[in-house]
């Protein structure tokens, strides 16, 4: 049977549709890998370009904020005035160098500051206040030399001479003066004061001469007139020549070759052994203390013209006097005698200086027991400063057995009113001229 045209024709079309269809298909499927792979490609592309950019972001945020990266500090917490308290200058001023002083951010009305935004900039304030207070103490701290006003003048060369430590020496050969059998002459008593108080003057300007490299190095000495600058060390050292001169020659021929004779020995003796000796050897302290023993038994010859048992007595009581009131004020000033370079008892033999200061407070019991055997005074003196001399005795025992700073500041005020007040018993209780020797007590 004979297919129709209509028939064929469909038949035809049919199959060219499903060739195409089927070679459509066939490409479809041969290019999707190849596409897949494409869109790959592009995609991966596209990514890679992001994270270069989001690296690019970073570093630029990294770099446009590089000051905040200076703020990272190993601190316990962000405490301003502590930190600069526990660290040492040169820390303080290292750490104030690192750190670069940042403006406040500005931070945006719609929202409140979280905590770390709050600490940051409370560290830049710190920073901040740390820069003026060290600016400050740099200024404070930063040494300038003093100019000499005549005005000054007066005020530095007492500063220069000690002047409390020479009205000491001289209320000292006052008392030796007074104590000593005979009348009382006033010509000879003011040329005493007068030579001794110029010779004392010219001894204390000497040391400080000589001490200057040291004492610009303690906090105690670091404002005397000679570390200063205020005044040049020709001009301190012509001061005391204009002082030791007039005064050596009153007390010579003013007074009597005796006093004199003393008066030049404490001189060198303070000057050329007490003063190189601080920085050698712990004996300077008993050095010292004959230097200050010497002074009443001046006073005592400059009344008598002669050495005897009550002069020694005298000099024995300021002697023994000075051990717990220079030990003890030692034990508070270690470090400043560390750093001067001085060889003090406190510093290198701690325990001998507190049994030391503990050994001359009994001493003194003794040596006011000892007066009215050498007739200087009545039996009535023994008693009446045994209650000094036994509270003096207990402050030193605290100060042997706490070995601190408190019982040591305690001793130290305490002598500063036991010898005026032990010397002022010494003359009420003496004895009268004519009742040397025979044991009586003086007449009301």
């Amino acid at each position: 049977m004979a297919a129709s045209p209509h028939t064929l024709s469909s038949r035809l079309l049919t199959g060219w549709v499903g060739g195409c269809a089927w070679y459509l298909e066939r490409r479809a499927v041969q290019e999707v890998p190849h596409t897949f792979m494409h869109l790959f490609r592009s995609i991966n592309k596209q990514w890679i370009t992001f994270q270069h950019f989001t690296f690019l972001k970073r570093m630029y945020v990294t770099q446009l904020n590089r000051s905040l990266n200076q703020q990272v500090k190993r601190k316990p917490e962000p405490v301003a005035l502590p930190f600069l308290e526990k660290t040492s200058l040169g820390q303080a001023k290292a750490e104030i160098c690192e750190m670069r002083p940042l403006p406040p951010p500005s931070l945006p009305l719609s929202r409140k500051p979280n905590e770390k935004e709050l600490l940051e900039l409370e560290s830049a304030s710190i920073i901040e206040g740390s820069l003026d207070a060290g600016k400050e103490t740099k200024d404070e701290k930063h040494w300038k030399e003093m100019k000499l006003h005549l005005d000054d003048l007066p005020g530095i060369l007492a500063r220069l001479s000690k002047i409390k430590l020479t009205a000491l020496v001289v209320s000292t050969t006052s008392a030796g003066f007074a104590l000593a059998p005979g009348p009382f002459d006033w010509p000879c008593f003011l040329l005493t004061s007068l030579g001794t108080g110029l010779a004392s003057c010219a001894a204390n300007s000497i040391n400080q001469f000589f001490e200057v490299p040291f004492d610009s190095n303690m906090n105690r000495t670091k404002n005397r007139p000679l570390v200063r600058g205020q005044i040049s060390p020709l001009l301190a050292v012509s001061f005391a020549t204009c002082c030791a001169v007039p005064g050596v020659a009153l007390l010579t021929w003013g007074v009597n070759p005796l006093t004199g004779a003393l008066g030049v020995f404490n001189i060198f003796l303070y000057t050329c052994c007490y003063t190189p000796l601080k920085r050698i050897s712990i004996a300077n302290t008993w050095v010292g203390a004959v230097v200050g023993a010497v002074p009443p038994v001046m006073g005592w010859t400059a009344a008598t013209g002669s050495l005897d048992a009550g002069a020694f007595l005298l000099g024995g009581i300021l002697y023994s006097w000075q051990f717990p009131h220079f030990n003890a004020l030692s034990w508070g000033l270690r470090e400043d005698y560390s750093r001067g370079g001085y060889c003090m008892m406190s510093v290198t033999h701690p325990a001998l200086c507190r049994r030391v200061a503990l050994r001359h407070c009994l001493a003194l019991i003794g040596l006011s027991t000892a007066a009215p055997v050498l007739d200087v005074t009545t039996w009535t003196f023994p008693v009446i400063s045994l209650p000094i001399n036994l509270y003096i005795t207990y402050l030193g025992f605290r100060f042997y057995t706490d070995a601190d700073r408190k019982s040591s500041r305690k001793l130290f005020f305490c002598s500063l009113w036991h010898l005026p007040l032990l010397l002022l018993l010494m003359l009420t209780c003496k004895r009268p001229p004519g009742a040397r020797g025979a044991g009586a007590e003086p007449q009301s």
